[in-house]
């Protein structure tokens, strides 16, 4: 299927308006599926209150990916949109190339979009791309999450991540670039079979005589995005009746944990880890399976950064002591991506010098009145707590305020709601 340059333009701005006045971060390589974005949502905010900025990340990696940076400056510049280049530098030759640039990228895109006060950064995924990822995650034996594909919305921290073409052909995207007399960049490593996705493509060609088109292919991951989203929401009704929030913690109910359909609860269980471990990613679903287990024999497990501690009426997920030993910030900061801890005078009693960090049991050794806050031990050793060298200050949770509060980022409401959007 192709989609002619009206019909691209609608499904673009379908996305996007009406809307509010705000700027839109798009995301732009110089490839012709971002360029084209690039091309259509200039189009689109003409008239309209959006602005726009594009922004290309340079991994790197090839010594024309600055010259291919500047190109989709000067398109930008032509089209009176700003331009910025990010740069990535961690690459150290080990692990999973693609994987860990994937994750380079999310992560600079995000905290450019946050530096900017951009809501919303626009990615240039495709129906090709979303096939593609249907047979990566087939290869994994992934469950209906994985093959539901590459979601058009996906929210981290404040940004969110909008995929407006996942509808739209390849194909179409460079008719419609080559319509405009537009040129764009074919990335050598698009060829290159040392990388998965390269030889996803190539069997997707294989496939499409036997009715396996990649069109069909992407229509069956949206179709599971459908059944992914009532799962969502029957895991959030579930959520609200069995688990609540205590300070950082989350309580679930065991025996209401138990009798869940174990799909619902998987949900609900991965869910409160990312939560309360503050990661981007939920736990690998073998290691979910794990910890469910673990729940239902009563035994617990640490994993994903946090403790599972059951007893016979609860289930505590609390960070783990380890997991952040070593994390520290000053006291402005926010600590472990989601506590803020507020010093006394609105931080002008704050101690020269002062740091926040994990309590531990050297802290909470000095806290007689931790008891009373109703929090347990081992709960309390991965709470955020205030230094000055190696003398405690405040532990908030622990009855050792001194008049230093801690506010979580997210909230009980964050966590029921996120399970909406798994």
């Amino acid at each position: 299927m192709t989609h002619s340059s009206s019909l691209l333009k609608e499904i673009v701005a379908g996305h996007f308006l009406p809307g509010p006045a705000e700027e839109i971060g798009l995301a732009v390589s110089g490839g012709g599926d971002s360029l084209a974005l690039l091309y259509l949502m200039a189009e689109i905010v003409t008239g309209s209150d959006l602005t726009l900025r594009a922004v290309t990340v340079d991994h790197g990696l090839r010594p024309e990916a600055a010259e291919e940076a500047a190109m989709v400056g000067r398109v930008a510049a032509a089209l009176g949109v700003p331009h910025e280049v990010l740069r990535w530098e961690g690459w150290q030759g080990e692990g999973n190339l693609q994987d860990q640039a994937r994750r380079a990228r999310y992560d600079l895109l995000c905290a450019w979009a946050r530096g900017h006060g951009i809501r919303q950064v626009a990615l240039g995924h495709t129906a090709d791309d979303q096939a593609e990822t249907f047979l990566m995650r087939l290869s994994r034996a992934s469950g209906v999450d994985g093959l539901s594909g590459m979601a058009v919305r996906r929210r981290i921290g404040p940004v969110t991540l909008v995929r407006p073409l996942l509808e739209a052909r390849r194909t179409s995207l460079r008719a419609y670039l080559t319509a405009r007399g537009a040129t764009w960049i074919d990335d050598p490593s698009n060829e290159d079979t040392r990388f998965e996705r390269v030889r996803a493509r190539q069997a997707l060609a294989a496939l499409a005589p036997l009715g396996l088109t990649t069109q069909a292919i992407a229509d069956t991951a949206k179709n599971l995005a459908s059944v992914r989203a009532t799962l969502g929401w029957y895991a959030f009704s579930e959520s609200q009746r069995l688990v609540s929030s205590e300070a950082g913690d989350l309580v679930l109910s065991r025996s209401g944990f138990r009798v869940l359909q174990p799909e619902i609860a998987r949900r609900i269980l991965s869910q409160a880890l990312v939560w309360v471990s503050g990661s981007d990613y939920p736990p690998r679903r073998r290691t979910l399976a794990l910890a469910q287990e673990a729940v239902r024999s009563g035994t617990g497990m640490s994993l994903h950064g946090c403790l599972v501690t059951v007893t016979p009426r609860d289930v505590r997920i609390s960070r783990e002591f380890s997991a952040v030993q070593s994390t520290r910030c000053g006291p402005s900061e926010l600590w472990d991506r989601r506590w803020r801890l507020r010093a006394p005078g609105g931080g002008a009693l704050a101690e020269a010098g002062c740091e926040i960090r994990a309590l531990g049991e050297d802290g909470l050794a000095q806290c007689e009145d931790w008891r009373a806050g109703g929090l347990p031990y081992r709960s309390l050793l991965g709470y955020p707590s205030v230094w000055l060298g190696d003398r405690l200050v405040s532990a908030p949770h622990a009855g050792f305020g001194r008049g230093w509060a801690a506010e979580l980022t997210r909230d009980e409401d964050a966590f029921h709601a996120a399970l909406l959007a798994h």
